[in-house]
C-alpha cells in the first residue's frame, strides 16, 4: 500500500478510536449514575399515566389519566400549529416589507426600513415577553373587547374569530359575547397569540431583507426591457422580477424557516404548551431527562430534514436548467 493511503488510514482509525472512546465513557458514566441514583432509563414511562393537565389540546382529546406519550403528542401538534402559521405568515408579512423598503414612496420606506432595523436588533425572548404582556395585561376584558374588525375581538383572553361552521354550503359562525366571555368562533389563547405574533413579526424582518436583496439582485437591464414592452412598475414586478428573484431567495428563506421552526421552543417562556415545555413537565415527574432530552432533539431534527428536503426539491424545480445549486 502507498505509504500515504496507509497513514491517512491509520490517521483516520485513530480517529474513529477516539471518538469510540470518548461516547463509551460518557455512555458509562450516564449509566453508573442512572444505576446509583435508582433512576430506570428507556422509555418506557411513556406508557404511564401523565397526571397533568394540558391548556391547549386543539387537534386531540387529552385529559390527565392520558399517558405521557400522548401529552407528548399533544406538544407535538400544538408546536406544528405554531410552525406552520408562523412560516405562511412570515412569508406573506416579510414579502410586503421587502418590497416597501424598494418602493418609491420615501415615507413608506424609511418606516420599512425602521422596522427592519428595530425588530432585527430587539431579542425574540424580549419580543414574547412584550407581545405576551400587551395582550394579557394591557387588553381590555370580554366586555370591552377591541372589535377591529366584524367578528374579530380583542382581549385580555385572547383573540376570538369567526369560525366555519359548514363547508357544504359554507357558512361562518360569527363569536358572540353571553356573560363574562364569547362563545362561538375560534379563540386563540393570549400564550398562543403573543407566541405567534412574537415569532412572526421577528422572522419577517430577516425575510424582508432576503426578498430585497433578491428583487436587487435580478438584472437591471430586465427591469428595462419589462418597461420597454410597456409593463407597469406593478406587472413588472408579477411578470418579470419577483419569478426571477424566487430563484434567490429560496435557499435563505429556508433557513429562516428553521429559524422559526427552533425558535418556537422559546414558548416555554410565556407558557404556551409546546413540545419543549410538556417534555420538560415529563422530565420533572419522572426523573428521565436523558431520554426527554434525546425526544426533543429527535422531534426537531426530523422537523428541520423535512423542511429542508422540501426547500431543496423545490428550489430545485425553480432553478434555471443546467445550473446546480
Amino acid at each position: 500500500m502507498n505509504p500515504r493511503r496507509l497513514r491517512a488510514a491509520l490517521y483516520q482509525a485513530g480517529l474513529a478510536a477516539a471518538v469510540a472512546l470518548v461516547a463509551w465513557y460518557f455512555i458509562s458514566n450516564t449509566a453508573t449514575n442512572l444505576e446509583s441514583r435508582r433512576i430506570a432509563s428507556g422509555f418506557a414511562f411513556l406508557g404511564r399515566e401523565a397526571g397533568f393537565e394540558i391548556g391547549e389540546t386543539t387537534f386531540i382529546a387529552y385529559s390527565a389519566a392520558d399517558s405521557y406519550l400522548r401529552a407528548l403528542a399533544v406538544g407535538l401538534l400544538n408546536t406544528f400549529r405554531v410552525a406552520a402559521i408562523g412560516v405562511v405568515a412570515a412569508t406573506l408579512l416579510g414579502a410586503l416589507i421587502g418590497l416597501a423598503r424598494l418602493s418609491p414612496n420615501w415615507l413608506l420606506g424609511k418606516l420599512a426600513a425602521g422596522y427592519v432595523e428595530v425588530i432585527r436588533n430587539v431579542p425574540l425572548l424580549v419580543q414574547l415577553f412584550f407581545w405576551y404582556a400587551v395582550i394579557a395585561e394591557n387588553l381590555p376584558g370580554p366586555r370591552d373587547a377591541l372589535q377591529p374588525l366584524p367578528g374579530v375581538f380583542l382581549s385580555n383572553r385572547g383573540i376570538v374569530l369567526p369560525a366555519v361552521a359548514s363547508w357544504l354550503p359554507f357558512a361562518l359562525e360569527m363569536p358572540r359575547l353571553e356573560g363574562f366571555n364569547f362563545v362561538g368562533g375560534s379563540a386563540l389563547t393570549p400564550e398562543f397569540a403573543a407566541l405567534v405574533a412574537g415569532l412572526v413579526i421577528y422572522t419577517a424582518a430577516f425575510i424582508a431583507e432576503i426578498v430585497r436583496a433578491g428583487v436587487l439582485a435580478v438584472s437591471r437591464g430586465q427591469v428595462d426591457a419589462a418597461y420597454a414592452v410597456g409593463l407597469t412598475r406593478r406587472a413588472a414586478l408579477r411578470y418579470v422580477i419577483l419569478p426571477q428573484a424566487l430563484r434567490l431567495v429560496v435557499p435563505p428563506m429556508t433557513s429562516q424557516y428553521l429559524n422559526l421552526t427552533k425558535n418556537s421552543s422559546l414558548a416555554v417562556a410565556i407558557g404556551y404548551p409546546d413540545l419543549v415545555s410538556i417534555a420538560n413537565t415529563t422530565m420533572n415527574q419522572t426523573g428521565q431527562a436523558i431520554e426527554g432530552i434525546a425526544i426533543i432533539m429527535a422531534v426537531y431534527l426530523t422537523i428541520s430534514l423535512s423542511i429542508s428536503a422540501f426547500m431543496n426539491a423545490y428550489n430545485r424545480r425553480v432553478a434555471l436548467k443546467g445550473t446546480r445549486r
